[in-house]
This record gives C-alpha cells, structure tokens and sequence, in this order.
C-alpha cells in the first residue's frame, strides 16, 4: 500500500484529503507544518508528499529541499507565478483549492507510476519493520512510523528523547527500544524524576557516600551507576531540579559519575533514553531547564501519538486491555455492548492509555455480566468539542462523520467561511480561497450564507 504524508493547517481540508484519499486504498499520514511532518516522521518513507504551499512557519516548499520523495504543492493562492517557482524549486507538480476530487487522485497516483524507483524502495521495507513492538498495539500511520523509528534507534547508542502527553506508554517505548538494542541482556532502570523528593534525586540518580549528609549511615549505589552497561530511562525529565540537570550533563559528557560526598568519580556505559510530556525549549526559555542539557538529550525524538489520533487503534487497545484486565482480576471473560464500542471509538480520551485502563478495569469491576454496556465505562461524552468527536468516530456508526469524509467543492467552502468568518474578513477569506471579493459574494448568494454583521467600532472588510 502506497504512503502519502499530507501536510496542511486547515483540519478540514486535512480531514478531508485523508478520507479521500484513504477510500482509493492508499495509507495516509498528517501533519500541520513542515516541522512537525520532520519531527514526527521519515519523510523518505512516503512515497508522495502533498503539501499547502502556505504554512505556519515554513513554507511547503522547504519539504522538496529535505527529501528525495516526489512533493505535490497545493495552494489557495493559485497564480503562474506561484506554480513556475515552486517547481523550479523541484515540486513534482502543482494544483489549486479548491480541487475536483478525481483531480488530486489523478495526480498522485501519475507521480506514484512516474517514480517507481521510490515506490519500491518503500515497498522493500519489510513487514517486520512496521509489526508492533512487544507490549505495544498499533496499526494507525503514525504508530507503524513509530515503530519503524524505534527499530532505528534502537540499533544506535544514541540519546532518546520522548516526547508524548500523559498516558501514552512512553514507558514501553523506552522498553522497546531497550529490548532491541544491544543492550537487551543489561538492566534496563526506570526513574519517574516526578515522584522523587527534590532534596533526594542526586542522591538517588548518582549515589551516596557514608556519612555524606544526615541519614546517609551507609555507602550507597546510586541509579545512574545501577544501569551500567544497560539503559537509564528518566520519565519526566522536565521535572529535574537545575542542580540534577548539572550532574546528568557531565555523565552524557564525560561518561562519569560522582556521588554525593566524594571526590573520586568512576566511569559509567549508560544508555539514555529520556521522556516528557512538557515542552522542554519553553522550559529551556523560563530557565527551568539547562539549554545545554536539552540538546545533549534531544539527539533522536520520537513523538507518540495522543490516542485521539489513532483512529481505530483504540478499539483493538480497549479489547486487548479487557481480557488482560479479566486475566489479572480472574474474572470471567467479557466483551464491550455495541453502545459501549461506540463510545469508546467517539470518546477523546485525553487521559490517554492510562484513562483507558481505568475505565475498563472499573467496568470489569462493577459487570454483573459477561456484556459490558456503555453506562459501566461512565465516559462523559458532552465534555468533548464536537468536532474531536466528528474526527474520531467508528466510521459505519457516526453520520457525523460523512460532512467530513464527503466533502464536496461546495461543502468546503460553506465550512471554512462560517468557520473563519469570525476572524477573517472578506478579503483574506477570498485570498485564502483563491477566489475573487465577488465570487465570494456570489457564493454566498448561492449557498445562502448570509454575511456576519459588523459589530460597532469594526472596519469594514
């Protein structure tokens, strides 16, 4: 199955092109800016790149500068100019929004047959590569790109730094990573610098002497020391006091540690791998994080993907975590309601996997059947926007989702004019379209969407 990263802002045109593009068999990824498709992704693993010309930050052109994979530019502000210099630039071709469905079809599967050489090489990553890694389940884009990097990495003795919001499993990436290295027969220590009292971490990570402060009645190793030869894994990195950050910064750099009391320090081989669900260069901003330990650590990122994100990923989690719940609480064998697997698809989940596990332990719990239905889960459906529950419904149960999955010529434009009427005026939301201030009008006209009133002390559009 062909790859296709599409990189665009607008959620709804990426929604849109994803569906689109995913009913023609192909396996699509997204992303909202040329740095988050570099972050989150190889980019020589697709075998196309479709990208707005207009982004937040970079243009979509820097992506033809990054990758050999054939890049197809898109942009609202269609005009000879745009189009002869982005592909000067080496864009494979061109097109405007808003686009006839069977055109951006066309044109990536002529790119797909045009560069074959890329194709097979993509068709020539093997399925091991992408199967899931032990402890994980996944089959969304994102996930088998996050399992492909993993493999990568693991092969190095590179500095990891995960990146993921809490209840993700950052945790079993670190185990995967560790459990295919070269490392696999070494400890692997696990460290949660959140739960460690301030006044002990230095203690803890790099060890003590006897009599070194009050309490400390004997020589003790510390964590860092404790993983030699093996992997260090420090969860919640962001959360280091400034004088741990110092001490770990010496041991990624001269590969030695020093305990609290002495003045001899010993060689260590740690393998470090890093997590965080903060954003460690705003930290690095409000000094609450060493610039210089940050790009010490930042050598490899990898992100996972929130589990809103991953479509239908999340009802092969919540079968999996239900028979190893009824395993552990030796309980018998149950499966979800219809009502139940429909909620669980549509909910956002923003406790992530964590959250997940505990709705279902809790229902496996209180079950007084081999049936689960929806009211034992206690999912708050109303506290979720609406369009977070549009993108992540079970596709043949939500009608909510067909607005989205067939948008029309027409349907994108009445969406993005009444979702950017408020904070646009006539004139960009016209530029944006690539239409002129009167066909803009004339639209309107046709689709009856009435024009916003200006409140008093607005200019007018």
């Amino acid at each position: 199955m062909n790859q296709i990263l599409v990189v665009e802002d607008e959620a709804v045109i990426r929604a849109a092109l994803r569906r689109l593009l995913e009913r023609h068999e192909y396996r699509v990824s997204e992303a909202g800016s040329v740095k988050e498709s570099l972050e989150k992704y190889d980019i020589d693993a697709f075998d196309v790149i479709i990208s707005d010309l207009r982004l937040p930050g970079a243009p979509g052109t820097d992506l033809i500068k990054a990758t050999s994979t054939p890049v197809l530019i898109m942009t609202s502000y269609s005009s000879i100019k745009s189009a002869i210099d982005s592909m000067k630039m080496g864009a494979v071709d061109y097109i405007a929004k808003p686009f006839e469905h069977n055109e951006i079809i066309e044109a990536v599967a002529k790119i797909i047959r045009e560069n074959p050489s890329q194709r097979q090489v993509n068709a020539a990553d093997s399925e091991d590569e992408c199967a899931p890694i032990t402890g994980m389940i996944g089959s969304c884009s994102q996930m088998q790109e996050l399992f492909r990097r993993i493999r990568k990495v693991a092969q190095t003795n590179s500095t990891v730094l995960i990146n993921g919001e809490s209840g993700t499993g950052k945790e079993l990436v670190a185990r995967g990573i560790h459990d295919l290295s070269n490392r696999e027969g070494q400890e692997m220590i696990s460290v949660n610098c959140a739960a460690i009292p301030e006044n002990l971490i230095e203690s803890e990570l790099f060890g003590h002497e006897k009599g070194a402060f009050t309490g400390a009645t004997a020589t003790r190793t510390g964590l860092v020391e404790a993983a030699n030869g093996g992997t260090l894994f420090l969860d919640e990195i962001g959360e280091l006091p400034l004088e741990a950050q110092a001490r770990l910064l010496r041991v990624l750099q001269e590969n030695e540690i020093r305990k609290v009391g002495s003045v001899q320090s010993r060689k260590v081989d740690v393998r470090l791998v890093a997590a965080t669900h903060r954003d460690l260069k705003q930290l690095v901003e409000d000094g609450l994080f060493r610039e210089d330990l940050f790009y010490r650590i930042n050598v490899m990122t990898l992100l996972i993907p929130p589990l809103r994100e991953r479509g239908s990923d999340v009802l092969q989690l919540a079968d999996a975590i239900l028979q190893r719940t009824c395993r552990r609480l030796k309980a018998p064998t149950m499966v979800f309601s219809e009502g139940a697997s429909q909620s669980i698809a549509t909910y956002t989940w923003p406790g992530n996997v964590r959250e997940l596990e505990n709705a279902i332990e809790r229902a496996v719990v209180l079950a007084e059947s081999a049936e689960i239905g929806e009211e034992l889960l206690a999912i708050d459906m109303d506290s979720q926007p609406e369009l977070q529950r549009m993108d992540h419904s079970a596709p043949a149960q939500s009608q909510s989702v067909e607005p989205i999955e067939e948008l029309s010529l027409e349907d994108y434009f009445q969406r993005f004019v009444l979702e950017h009427q408020d904070t646009m005026n006539e004139t960009q939301l016209a530029g944006k379209l690539g239409i002129s201030r009167k066909c803009l009008w004339e639209r309107r006209q046709r689709f009856g969407i009435p024009r916003k009133k200006k409140t008093a002390g607005e200019s007018a559009g």
